[in-house]
């Protein structure tokens, strides 16, 4: 279970941009904003987990001329019976351009008392390919296909999506988790609009003033290793998520899939910030 959890730990930080959004949108840019969600477990699929809490706390701001920052952690704890908890620690720091050319990342992961996993670098889109630099864990550079997507555009793409009333995308996505090295292979579904005078169970979300005219779409992304399915055809998604994406890019309602065990996020905060328009 440990080893799961791990590996879902390096997933979560893809998983922050769809927290908060990212490049601009159709009908105006993003929300700067910071989001906190509280954890519970949801389900427990093996009986691996007895019980979870914990906290994702996430910062997004920028604009289309100045690039889109989010800052993401989340601690989470896990008990899996007879005494054993794990506590988890992620803390993630990333600046991507609103054209998807330039992605900047930095990601921390701590596991109860060990010394913290580090991943530092940055990637440039250059034509047909990708050149990645990383600093840590150890210095490397390589190249990746061009088609691959960076977090940010990676949430403008199923917005786009969403508004031509599609129902599925497929896209890989880069985002420097795990060892910096890693792409993953992602399937979108989308359902169908949720009108925004639609009742439904109310949030900070869902009462703020720059939320109430928004529609919004049940999204959920099924993340692939992508090297496991190229060499073994592997099908199952090593991590999923659920959640409902508004228009400007605020999520709620989250629901994390780690396949042995299901971790809700309900926002317990919302909180809009101030943008500097563009030149």
């Amino acid at each position: 279970m440990v080893h799961l959890f791990r590996t879902s730990l390096g997933v979560m930080a893809l998983a922050a941009a769809a927290f908060g959004g990212g490049a601009l949108a159709a009908n105006g840019p993003f929300l700067a904003h910071q989001a906190l969600y509280d954890l519970s477990l949801m389900k427990s699929r093996s009986n691996s987990v007895n019980s979870a809490r914990g906290r994702i706390l996430y910062n997004f701001t920028g604009s289309s001329c100045e690039g889109y920052t989010s800052e993401f952690r989340q601690v989470s704890e896990l008990d899996s019976g007879e005494g054993k908890v794990t506590l988890s620690d992620l803390r993630s720091n990333s600046w991507e351009d609103a054209a998807g050319k330039s992605y900047r990342f930095k990601i921390e992961t701590r596991m109860n008392e060990a010394d913290a996993g580090r991943v530092d670098g940055s990637a440039e889109r250059d034509g047909d390919h990708i050149n990645v630099k990383l600093k840590l864990p150890a210095p490397k550079s390589f190249t990746l296909d061009g088609r691959i997507v960076f977090p940010t555009e990676q949430i403008q793409r199923i917005i786009a999506a969403a508004r031509d009333g599609k129902s599925l995308l497929e896209l890989s996505v880069y985002d420097g988790s795990d060892d910096g090295q890693k792409v993953y292979n992602t399937l979108t579904v989308i359902g169908q609009p949720i009108p925004a005078d639609r009742a439904t169970s109310s949030d900070p979300s869902t009462i703020d003033e720059h939320m109430k005219s928004l529609k919004r779409w049940p999204v959920t992304v099924s993340y692939f290793d992508r090297d496991a399915q190229q060499k073994e055809g592997e099908q199952t998604p090593v991590y999923a998520m659920a959640f409902e994406l508004y228009e400007n890019g605020v999520s709620r309602q989250l629901v994390l899939d780690y396949n042995d065990f299901v971790i809700s996020g309900a926002m317990g905060k919302f909180d809009v910030k101030d943008s500097k328009p563009c030149n």
